[in-house]
This record gives structure tokens, sequence and C-alpha cells, in this order.
């Protein structure tokens, strides 16, 4: 099956994805430098940038930038004067990232900040950056509660919130899971059950990148 999820999003790729020398550039680049092959697959990026694009979004905060594809998939919804600012704990990473959308055309529009992600957020909200419009947490799936909780400080009503990898090829359903990853997600769940101030749901998703799934949560209150 898992053969034949790859085959059908490269399907769809062909048919609907124009092809695109910096995107192909940027996985092709991170691939030589090691970083790890957990890129959004073509599909999954354009769903991002056209949700971005749906919400009119302005302001967007990415946890976990890696090499920047999803970035640039991100950066491009913005209009002008847009915004998007993406944050990523390991320097070797946001090294790529940035020459990826420096190649992109994206350099003036987006912002790379380096460190833990817990460190950084604080200091966006005393920046007065806030609030985004659109958040894409795709990080250490252990802090993903922090990273919402985080994420619905920043927002405002209208704000939504994209959470990557949370189905875990099913493993969500493991309340005694040892994999940190699995709990991380759970606890997730637990949260947007808990949040009052946002509507959500989650979609199954498969494909290049397996069996997986995206939260969608919008904010409806203060």
């Amino acid at each position: 099956m898992r053969e034949q999820w790859s085959a059908v999003d490269r399907h769809i790729e062909e048919r609907l994805l124009p092809a695109d020398d910096a995107l192909a550039a940027a996985l092709d680049d991170s691939e030589r430098a090691g970083l790890p092959a957990i890129a959004v697959s073509p599909p999954q990026g354009m769903l991002l940038h056209l949700l971005a694009r749906l919400i009119g979004a302005r302001r967007i905060l990415e946890i976990g930038t890696l090499g920047g594809y999803s970035a640039i998939w991100l950066a491009r919804a913005l209009p002008e004067g847009g915004r998007l600012i993406t944050l990523e704990n390991e320097a070797r990473h946001a090294e790529v990232a940035r020459g990826n959308l420096a190649r992109a055309g994206l350099s003036d529009r987006v912002e790379i900040r380096i460190g833990p992600a817990l460190e950084t957020l604080p200091r966006l909200a005393a920046e007065g950056l806030a609030p985004f419009d659109l958040f894409f947490i795709d990080a250490d799936k252990p802090s993903n509660p922090d990273y919402f909780d985080w994420a619905v400080k920043l927002s405002r009503p209208g704000s939504l919130i994209l959470v990557d990898n949370v189905v875990r090829e099913g493993g969500i359903l493991d309340a005694a899971s040892a994999d940190a990853s699995i709990q991380g997600v759970r606890r997730l769940y637990d949260r947007l059950a808990a949040e009052t101030r946002v509507q959500a749901t989650a979609l199954q998703t498969v494909g290049l990148k397996g069996w997986d799934g995206l939260v969608l949560a919008r904010v409806v209150g203060p």
C-alpha cells in the first residue's frame, strides 16, 4: 500500500503541481547537506500554500524550518508586505534554509530565528510581533502541546493553527507507548479537546510520507 500511496502522490504532483526549480533545489540541497528527509510532500506543501491564501494570511509563524521547503510554500502565499518568521533549533538546518529561501527570492519576507523554540516564542511575544494569522507546527513532537499553547497565545480570533504528523502510523491509539513523540501528540489532542478557544479537527493522510495526519484548529475566541 505504501508504494501505491507514493505513486498516487507522484501522479497528483505531475498533474496538478507545475515543475518548480526552487522547490526541487531546496529538496536536493537538503539531501546533500544530510538533513533528514522529513519535509512535507509537494501536495502537502500546496495545501499549506492554499490555506494561507484562503485566510489571507499576512503574518505566519512556522515552528520547525528544516531546509526551508515548507517555508517557501508558505512565504509564496504572502501578500506584499507580508512576513513569515520560522523557528529552527539547528544552526546547520537554518544555514541550508537560508540558501534555499534566497534562491527562491524570498529572503526579504522570511526571517529565520535560531534556538530552542520554547525560548524564542516568549521573545516574539515580548517584541509585540503577535498576532499571527497562521501557524505551522512541524518540530519535535514531545513539545507539541507547548507549541500549541503558544500558538493560541500569539493568535487572534480567526487565526489558523496547523500541526503536522499527528497520527504516527496509528501509534496515537497506544496509550502505553514508550515513544515520546506519540505521547507528545496524545497530549496535544488532550489540549485541543480542552481548549474552548479553538475549533479543531484532524485529518489522516497517506502518501510519500506514509500514514500520518494534520491538525487544523481555528481560533474562535480571545
